[in-house]
């Protein structure tokens, strides 16, 4: 009773209200006189220092307000907001300096702990976030980590916490421990909620990995902003429209090889009938988004009507809605505001008329699935839809009847023009066998060659050995092959693909980073994920749609060496040694077996 009353200080609380916290299932039959002898029984205990009186049908307890722990703390927190940094800090310790424990732990019924103790607990966070937000601007970053740290030892769930520790982290040179923190969480909220981190968590990751000063995310339930930066989550929110119908972004000048896949382009324009849809789908990094806007710009001429363009985001949390992309494309083709429906059908359903007739390409950018496409695909013979994604989007060939060309790793010549068009001809042919090595160090996709390049004009003295060199450490290849901007590298590419996966693929995904070798067979996959053969394979072809692995006959599966190398890298952050070594048992006993009974 006496938390009850001290919670409400100097207000009347209703015994109804006592008896309804005090006990969790039905009150005794006599709970009306068990609550008048508490409170007779703490008059006696609290005479002299404060008084409890009768008010109607409640009690209100009269006594000095900051005499209460949680009034202090709320008048601390609430001056801190309105002080300079240093000032702000001294008063978010001593208001944090007022907890001893969990909130009313000694304190018996837990409806009387959940209902009181649940705001607190929340500001709690709130104060201690605050405080975080002032230490990272003063500088105090070893003081942030220290607290920060101690902290999700014991409450390892918080994602708010966890990003602003892995920003501290980042600020004083420690990205690796950053990323760790990351991983660690996402493998407790995986295990204990079954879900994965939400987009601000998920944001300050790849600001992290791509080397970016990681900004104040904004998180929906926050209850308090702290006075950094902030990126909005805003999922409600489109893009600016764009002011006309010529979108399509400028194709990068340098573009070379990719001429198989824009032969197969060219051919879908002459078939009879042409389709309406063209995907192309292929992993991160492979180029997909350049080759579309360098194809597309050759065709517009044929497409005099013009261009629209939007990157959905499709791999990105949130994705961009099937809804507002009708809005942006509606503006640009001249529907004002007000007359643009509400409905995402009747938006299509205008979306096209208005295209009906009229010769238009629309270049639907990193779509994620084919629910996401298809309100968007125009539906008159005059106008072509290309797609990119980093899944197959089977979907669009099977109903909409899209054509699919898949875009992969470049051919050996093809990856050596590329990098001799950024480095010079002349210096590839002077490091011949260096440059071959190179490329297929870095898988011969394009990202990775570009980013390579870049490295290599950075740095005017090194030898294509040298940079090859520094790439044969595993280990660290996936760091070398990244830029400041996290849109531009290996890892977080590969991050966007492999959150996408479900539970199940993703666990096989990173099981199979226990195998060295660049491909596996089913059966030994199925033994290494402990697994049934049908749903490892259903698993299989998931990592194959996401263009992860690619079949290859006889039941075998390929990877290539970044993939591995990734895969490798979260099986030992993401699984315990426990179940890596059971894995391990699991696929030894198989390769045994099939030794002795081949086939």
């Amino acid at each position: 009773m006496a938390a009850i009353l001290i919670s409400e200080v100097n207000q009347v609380i209703p015994v109804s209200r006592m008896i309804d916290l005090a006990w969790d299932a039905d009150p005794p039959a006599r709970a009306r006189g068990v609550v008048h002898n508490h409170v007779h029984r703490l008059r006696q205990l609290l005479a002299g220092q404060a008084e409890i009186v009768t008010r109607g049908q409640g009690y209100v307890l009269i006594a000095d307000p900051w005499a209460v722990d949680a009034n202090r703390f709320q008048n601390l927190v609430s001056g801190a907001r309105e002080a300079e940094p240093r000032t702000a800090v001294a008063k978010l310790r001593q208001a944090l300096g007022l907890w001893r424990g969990e909130v009313l732990a000694d304190v018996p019924g837990d409806r009387v702990r959940r209902t009181l103790g649940v705001g607190l607990t929340q500001a709690r966070v709130a104060a201690l976030q605050e405080l975080g937000e002032r230490l990272l601007l003063l500088g105090r970053y070893g003081e942030l980590i220290t607290e920060l740290t101690a902290w999700l030892a014991e409450h390892p769930l918080h994602e708010e916490l966890t990003a602003l520790l892995m920003r501290a982290l980042q600020a004083s040179g420690r990205q690796a421990e950053a990323l760790d923190h990351f991983h660690r969480t996402r493998r407790h909220l995986k295990g204990q909620l079954g879900i994965d981190p939400g987009p601000a968590l998920s944001e300050t990751y790849l600001a992290v990995l791509g080397g970016k000063p990681a900004l104040a995310p904004y998180f929906p339930d926050r209850r308090s902003a702290g006075p950094g930066p902030a990126v909005p989550y805003a999922p409600d929110r489109p893009p600016a429209p764009r002011p006309s119908v010529a979108q399509l972004p400028p194709r990068i000048p340098d573009f070379c090889g990719r001429a198989r896949e824009i032969a197969a382009l060219d051919q879908n324009l002459d078939r009879v009938p042409r389709p309406d849809c063209v995907v192309l789908a292929g992993g991160g990094g492979a180029g997909k988004t350049t080759l579309a806007v360098h194809w597309a710009h050759r065709l517009k001429a044929e497409f005099p009507d013009g261009q629209l363009f939007v990157d959905l985001r499709g791999f990105e949390r949130p994705p961009m809605r099937p809804g507002t992309v009708l809005g942006m494309f509606l503006q640009a083709l001249g529907v004002p505001d007000a007359k643009i429906p509400d409905a995402v059908t009747e938006r299509s359903a205008l979306y096209r008329s208005l295209l009906a007739g009229r010769r238009m390409l629309v270049v639907l950018d990193n779509a994620g699935t084919a629910e996401q496409v298809r309100p968007l695909l125009p539906a008159t013979p005059g106008a072509l839809a290309v797609v990119t994604s980093r899944r197959r989007l089977s979907g669009l060939m099977i109903r909409d009847g899209a054509a699919l060309v898949t875009v992969g790793p470049l051919p050996a010549d093809e990856a050596l023009e590329l990098l001799g068009t950024a480095l010079g001809r002349q210096r590839i042919a002077a490091e011949g066998a260096a440059a071959r090595e190179l490329v297929e160090r870095c898988d011969r996709l394009p990202l990775a060659l570009r980013i390579a390049a870049a490295r290599l004009m950075a740095h005017a003295g090194w030898s294509l050995a040298d940079w090859t060199k520094k790439l044969a450490d595993e280990g660290h290849r996936l760091c070398e092959l990244s830029a400041a901007d996290p849109d531009l590298s290996m890892e977080a590419g590969l991050y966007l693909s492999y959150r996408a996966l479900s539970s199940g693929a993703a666990r096989l995904f990173r099981l199979l980073g226990l195998v060295p070798g660049p491909d596996v067979e089913v059966h030994a996959a199925a033994a290494l994920a402990g697994r049934d053969l049908e749903r490892t394979r259903r698993h299989l072809a998931e990592l194959c749609e996401a263009h992860l692995f690619e079949e290859q006959a006889g039941g075998h599966f390929a990877r290539t060496e970044l993939v591995r190398i990734y895969a490798a890298k979260l099986v030992a952050s993401e699984e315990t040694p426990a179940d890596r070594e059971l894995a391990r048992q699991r696929l030894f006993a198989h390769a045994a077996w099939s030794r002795l009974w081949p086939g």
